[in-house]
């Protein structure tokens, strides 16, 4: 098998079609919290002149003597309930925690990859594999700016994310073709999950939260193996990843406590209300943890 070249590449950008609006779905509802939150452009995105502003969330009256929240949604653009839930929660919860921890969201990381329902950006590059150094793709550069100020004051990182069926049927061929490897196919976990870092498990944090969004949908089982997504289950819906040496945005800080959510929108037993739900209730049981702890 033979890896992309650059025009294996170009076919694959023109068959990427706009099938949503960031504007609609995105900077209107940032808009509408403007006056309850401060809102920050930390950069643009700019693809052969399509340009996307970064836009990110902070608590309104950040005290520079208290730790620093960070939520993170849409590195996958494909991954609605990363972008809706981090949005769900600002709307309904981010002014619970005044004077008590200061709120950094940024909720739509991969804009272009959002409009156009995909994993990875214009360049055929996945950016929760670059954040590493500088970060190896616009998105994850500009989110390493942004969070450079408050390296070292991070309590928690949450990176809200899913597993969809797609992945198994277009993401993980498409990666295969254009790495020029045979693919394997996998199983896909029916619920939600937690990504720990297995340099820092905190599973008594993993814990917590997915007995928060139990309450709202299903945690999904490991598999005959014990597995889930090919990884070993260490808690019920825990697997771990060595986040720093993947390049995971959920490895960006050096905070205390870290997790991956993974919501699994094509599931029967979920709606894509419970789906932002769960988002949602993973931030807020993750935040009241690391507070208590």
């Amino acid at each position: 098998m033979t890896a992309w070249n650059s025009d294996d590449r170009t076919s694959w950008l023109a068959s990427r079609v706009k099938s949503r609006s960031v504007a609609d779905e995105v900077l209107r509802k940032i808009d509408a919290l403007r006056e309850r939150f401060d809102v920050a452009e930390y950069g643009q995105i700019d693809y052969g002149g399509e340009r996307y502003p970064l836009l990110a969330l902070k608590s309104r009256g950040w005290r520079d003597d208290l730790p620093v929240a960070l939520v993170t949604g849409g590195v996958h653009g494909y991954e609605t309930s990363g972008v809706q839930g981090a949005l769900a929660f600002m709307a309904s919860h981010g002014g619970d925690y005044t004077g008590k921890i200061n709120i950094l969201l940024a909720p739509c990381v991969s804009p272009w990859a959002y409009e156009r329902v995909q994993r990875w950006n214009a360049e055929a590059l996945d950016p929760n594999r670059s954040f590493t150094g500088q970060g190896g793709t616009q998105e994850s550069a500009a989110l390493i700016r942004l969070l450079a100020p408050y390296q070292g004051r991070v309590l928690l990182h949450i990176d809200l994310h899913e597993t969809t069926d797609s992945d198994e049927t277009e993401f993980r061929p498409a990666k295969a073709a254009r790495d020029g490897v045979p693919f394997v196919p996998g199983e896909i976990p029916d619920g939600f999950y937690l990504c720990g870092d297995e340099k820092n498990p905190q599973l008594a944090f993993q814990s917590a939260v997915n007995l928060a969004v139990a309450e709202v949908t299903h945690i999904a089982p490991s598999d005959a193996k014990g597995e889930i997504i090919g990884s070993t289950v260490v808690a019920p819906g825990v697997i771990l990843y060595d986040y720093k040496a993947l390049g995971l945005c959920a490895g960006m800080t050096d905070a205390r406590f870290t997790t991956t959510t993974e919501v699994y929108p094509d599931s029967p037993r979920a709606t894509p209300e419970q789906c932002n739900a769960a988002q949602v209730a993973a931030v807020r049981a993750a935040i009241a943890f690391a507070l208590a702890n």
